[in-house]
This record gives C-alpha cells, structure tokens and sequence, in this order.
C-alpha cells in the first residue's frame, strides 16, 4: 500500500466516522419524540457540501472523493427525514429544505449548462466548494468566543474534536499529495480550530469539572 491509497483510506474513515457523530442527534431525536434540542441548519448545510464535492469527485474522477461525500450525502438526507418526521414545525423545516433543493437546482444549471466544460469547470467548482467549506469550519467561531467568556467547555465535544482534527489532517495531505489546493486549502482551518478547540480544554476543563453538567448544543 503507497502513501496516497494509506491517505485516501484514512480519509474514508475519519470523514465517515465525522460524519456518524450524527446518529447522536438522530437517537435523541429518536428517544425523545422531539426534534426541538436539535440544530437543523448543520445538516442542509453538510449535505450540501456533500453533495458539491460529489460533483467535484465525478468531474475530476476522484473514487474517494465520490465514496466519502456519496455515504455523507446519504446520512445527511437520514438526518434531514428524521429532523422532519419529529418537528412541530414542519413549515418551516419545509422551506429551509426546499431552499437547498432550489441552490442545489440553480448550481447544477451554472456548473453544468453555463460554465464551459472542461478545466475552467473544474477550477471554478472547486473554488465553490472550497469557500463553502471554509466557511461551515470557521462558524463556530463566535462559540469559541462564548466559550472563551464564560471559561466553561461544556459546549464541546471531544471526540468530535478530535474527529475533526483526524478527518482534516488527512484531507489537507491528501490534497498536497495530489497537488490539488482545492482539497487542501480549505481543510487547514479545520486543523487550525480542532488545535483552538484542544487548547480550550486543557485551559478549561479542569475548571468545568466541578460544574454540574448539562447537556447542550455540541459543536
């Protein structure tokens, strides 16, 4: 086994297992009837990123790139049917989902009917991709901020920290090894605020230990 089919099975792996931290929203959502402790707007989101480096993947006619974001596509749209099956307000679970279907419809036109075929398709794709995936890994910000005041880590999760810091890491070499900065670059701020994330815990554990603890939104 070379390096880059080592890199591409870890990036199988760890985005899988990313993307199966899930299945923890979906239980609760299960266990509780409710969707009301629950965030939506992850899952349009994630399955939209998804389904943008599917295309990437079959245009650039990259296996692991389809693979990965096929079974993440999948989950997400299990996520998305479950959130709708146990919310109150279904209205508006509704319109978000038909604003993803409307982007996806309006991207597909651009990319595939206006956007000349070939390389120029390629570069202007991933660049769409790699700004959108940029910015899902930079929104928690403004909670590392929150988090930061009030000295308390109870809003993290740890394991998906890690999962995060693992899943980008390998997509960031995977992309330099391919010398594709598309997949690269845009995973950097991932690895960059997963080591924000395990600098906040050792700075802030500790002092959360001796709180009661409550569940809360993950991020």
């Amino acid at each position: 086994m070379d390096f880059l089919e080592l890199l591409s099975w870890s990036c199988i792996l760890f985005t899988i297992g990313m993307f199966s931290t899930g299945l923890t929203d979906l239980r609760k959502m299960r266990a509780t009837q409710s969707a009301e402790s629950v965030q939506f707007l992850p899952f349009i989101t994630t399955c939209l990123n998804n389904l943008g480096w599917l295309y990437y993947g079959v245009l650039k006619n990259d296996g692991t790139l389809m693979f990965v974001n096929s079974i993440g596509a999948s989950l997400q749209c299990l996520y998305i049917l479950t959130y709708f099956h146990y919310a109150k307000e279904k209205r508006n679970v509704f319109v978000q989902t038909l604003g993803m279907v409307c982007v996806l419809c309006v991207s597909w036109v651009y990319f595939s009917m206006i956007v000349p075929t070939g390389s120029t398709q390629l570069s202007q794709l991933g660049l769409a991709c790699s700004v959108f995936t940029i910015t899902m890994y930079l929104s928690p910000l403004a909670d590392l901020l929150e988090i930061i005041r009030t000295r308390s880590v109870e809003r993290l999760s740890f394991s998906l920290t890690v999962a995060t810091f693992l899943t980008s890491t390998s997509w960031t070499l995977y992309g330099l090894q391919l010398g594709d900065y598309y997949i690269m670059v845009p995973n950097t701020p991932g690895i960059a605020t997963s080591l924000i994330r395990f600098l906040l815990f050792r700075l802030f554990d500790s002092a959360s230990q001796g709180k009661p603890s409550s569940k809360s939104l993950q991020i």
